[in-house]
């Protein structure tokens, strides 16, 4: 099946595919090529774990796909986003307010669902990310770095998170699943 160069051209651009040494593109995993009726295709993309994680060794994750630095900056992983879609608008928590662990922090909504975004553990929110309120979209370009959402001091007992290696396994156990 041929596809287009406009097609190979953007899943270059994200990461989804690249040049095999014998000149050959092959899918960089896990983005899949899915066909579809007749001769059309539709790319699902999990996330590039490789470009993603190579980056932030030092974040740890929560198994629904928080985020949470060791300075206590907190989003949501590359994977979260791709599967949320392009974020339009994000209701942040007021600075000081306090959590439960698992309550609902934060929600984001885009234009095809709206996801809620759940604290680690107990926690006082300490500073929001204010970008968000005019460039909610920065979720989607820039997940683990810009696209922050809160920052959190914990309360109680810090909770027990992944790490980069374990997150990226859960995540491919959960789409295994699925």
């Amino acid at each position: 099946m041929a596809m287009s160069r406009a097609v190979i051209g953007a899943m270059r651009r994200s990461g989804a595919v690249r040049m095999g040494s014998s000149g050959v593109w092959r899918a960089a995993p896990p983005a899949v090529l899915v066909p579809t009726m007749g001769n059309r295709s539709t790319i699902v993309f999990n996330t590039n774990f490789s470009r993603a994680f190579s980056s932030v060794a030092e974040l740890n994750f929560t198994k629904t796909h928080e985020w949470v630095s060791s300075e206590g900056a907190m989003g949501i992983s590359d994977f979260a986003q791709g599967q949320l879609g392009e974020v339009v608008y994000c209701d942040l928590p007021e600075e000081g307010a306090e959590f439960s662990a698992k309550d609902t922090i934060v929600t984001l909504e885009s234009v095809k669902a709206v996801g809620e975004v759940y604290a680690p553990a107990d926690c006082k929110v300490v500073a929001v990310n204010e970008n968000l309120t005019e460039e909610p979209a920065l979720v989607n370009s820039s997940p683990l770095k810009d696209g922050w959402l809160i920052k959190i001091q914990f309360t109680g007992e810090k909770p027990s998170l992944l790490n980069s290696a374990e997150y990226e396994k859960h995540v491919e156990s959960e789409a295994s699943e699925s």
